[in-house]
């Protein structure tokens, strides 16, 4: 019995051997897969800064956003900056993990699902949902990023005096949460910006009309649904439903949602 313990344990301390002789990493900068993991979230959080750049104006909010990266895989920027500097002394290592992460990028932007469908068409019809993303949001305390940014730019531009309703069900807000969704909802002629900022405080369904002006064609829808990550006083909060309709001016359809015959 003594003889084979003796044996396991030999086994135990070769593969331990083993282990620590494949990193090439020296202590205090990150190995290969963490290096990975890490440069994946990194570059989706600069894909989320040039798709938003209304949401990140200042390096303040572009930093919080990547030292939301660094907690999230529970390292400091240091380490980051060190191991940076380590792997560009190591160029066959670096290319190594930057193809890695590459690819594991292109998965995740796959895999999300949430791609901005084409806006190049302008549809005339009245009634017509125009939303260019998945109806759904789930906003939690540990996601990179929560939320979404939606840009409606037609080769037609919309008709005059259209209406625009984003209109969405949210649960999962409470008394106790210090930050709430909030949504930022634009039109833009060609000499005329409409802006509506509001947040959502209750659960329930939530509507925001935004009129055009009835001489002007709106060349450009735009904005997002988004929400502070800096509290940690919440479970999930959940957007289903969303719909971006857009009504002509003067719509029979519209009225009937003005009169709430509907």
């Amino acid at each position: 019995m003594r003889t084979r313990l003796y044996k396991y344990s030999f086994i135990i301390f070769l593969t331990a051997v083993a282990m620590s002789s494949c990193s090439k990493t020296p202590k205090g900068i990150l190995p290969e897969k963490k290096m990975k993991d890490v440069l994946v979230d990194i570059q989706l959080a600069e894909n989320i800064i040039n798709a938003d750049y209304k949401t990140y104006p200042d390096s303040a909010r572009k930093v919080a956003l990547y030292e939301s990266v660094f907690r999230k895989h529970n390292i400091t920027q240091a380490v980051y900056d060190s191991s940076l500097v380590w792997y560009g002394r190591n160029l066959d290592l670096l290319m190594t993990v930057y193809d890695m992460a590459l690819n594991d990028v292109e998965k995740e932007l796959r895999d999300l699902g949430d791609v901005q469908a084409s806006a190049s068409f302008s549809d005339d019809r009245d009634s017509s949902n125009i939303w260019p993303r998945r109806n759904y949001l789930t906003f939690q305390p540990e996601a990179l990023f929560n939320g979404t940014t939606f840009d409606l730019r037609p080769e037609k531009e919309y008709l005059t005096g259209s209406v625009f309703i984003l209109s969405m069900n949210v649960w999962g807000i409470t008394q106790r949460m210090s930050h709430t969704p909030e949504i930022r909802f634009v039109a833009e002629s060609q000499d005329t910006t409409l802006v509506i900022n509001e947040k959502i405080t209750q659960d329930g369904y939530k509507e925001i009309t935004l009129q055009t002006p009835a001489v002007k064609r709106t060349g450009r829808i735009y904005g997002y649904i988004r929400m502070d990550n800096a509290g940690h006083d919440y479970y999930k909060v959940f957007v289903t439903n969303l719909k971006l309709t857009r009504y002509n001016y003067g719509s029979n359809a519209l009225k009937q949602i003005v009169s709430g015959e509907e």
